[in-house]
């Protein structure tokens, strides 16, 4: 009998300061388009059959709140809880029914040995059809994870979820539960904390013209476009209004079991970074302190003052 794994990314979960004007970002200017919500939570679809890409959540610290994935059934699910369990990790709960409006299920919540939090799922409902739009997302293709201890998590990921190792290089690993080349990167930084989240676009073309689109609408493009090393997708990045950063990618390599992973001192040899085309150059410090996490922290603190003057502390 196999082992119980993860077999899928599925979406993200943000709480952010105002619902509305991280809304409206997310409507139009990522592309995406509301599915269900009530109160301070909205949910959001790229334009695959997946229920939904993005869930955002009005809260007084913007953060990280989960990172969703999926597994191929119930069983799966009873199986990874029970392993999550017998190895101490941190569970909110026992497993169970899911939120209705984010297309219900059955799941649990958890969070990594170093405090990300993550949801696993199965029987979440989808949509009829996909949406034929070349310019908007199709779906959340990999989320990089800020970690003061990548091997440890890199060794979870592995291990108790069941992904499998794709790549390292000096500052990331890189894992996968598809055939995408990484559902998931470990970057070397201050952790637990978001480094970006990247949304699929459909070809080069649309990744232009979506990029152009944010451009447009006042979102500079933080760095890109360029194509990666590891994954060899094409990249394209911003911050959004609560300083978190998102990209627009294509072209991810597309990998199996007969795929060579290759160390840090390979990739090293390879003259891919910053960017194979050597187009896009070194991040800036900007960039840096973005994909850090340091924006959203930085407007935490600010809101928080905000509140504070607001009631006379």
């Amino acid at each position: 009998m196999s082992e119980p794994r993860i077999n899928g990314l599925r979406s993200v979960e943000l709480g952010v300061h105002d619902l509305q004007k991280s809304a409206e970002f997310y409507r139009k200017v990522w592309a995406l388009e509301d599915v269900s919500g009530e109160g301070d939570t909205l949910h959001l679809r790229g334009t695959s059959r997946d229920h939904h890409v993005l869930t955002l959540r009005e809260r007084p610290r913007a953060g990280l709140l989960g990172v969703h994935f999926s597994a191929p059934d119930r069983a799966a699910i009873d199986g990874l809880y029970a392993k999550a369990k017998a190895m101490g990790m941190k569970l909110a709960g026992p497993a169970g029914a899911l939120e209705k409006s984010a297309g219900g299920g059955y799941g649990f919540r958890a969070s990594t040995p170093e405090g990300h939090p993550i949801v696993i799922s199965a029987d979440v409902a989808d949509h009829a059809s996909a949406i034929d739009d070349k310019t908007r997302p199709t779906k959340l293709t990999h989320i990089v994870l800020n970690s003061a201890d990548i091997e440890n998590q890199t060794r979870f990921f592995v291990d108790v979820l069941g992904f499998k190792w794709s790549d390292s290089t000096q500052m990331m690993d890189f894992v996968r539960c598809c055939s995408d080349h990484h559902s998931i990167a470990l970057a070397r930084g201050k952790g637990p904390s978001l480094n970006h989240m990247a949304y699929e676009m459909p070809d080069i073309d649309g990744l232009m013209r979506g990029a152009g689109r944010v451009r447009k609408s006042g979102y500079e493009i933080m760095w890109g476009v360029g194509r990666h090393g590891p994954g060899s997708n094409v990249f394209s990045y911003f911050v959004e209004p609560n300083g978190f950063v998102t990209e627009y990618t294509t072209e991810v390599e597309q990998v199996d079991d007969s795929y060579v992973s290759h160390d840090a001192d390979w990739w090293k040899s390879q003259n891919v970074f910053p960017c194979r085309w050597q187009m896009a150059g070194v991040p800036s410090e900007f960039a840096r302190k973005a994909m850090g996490g340091e924006l959203v922290e930085e407007e935490n603190l600010r809101c928080e003052q905000v509140m504070a003057k607001a009631l006379g502390r």
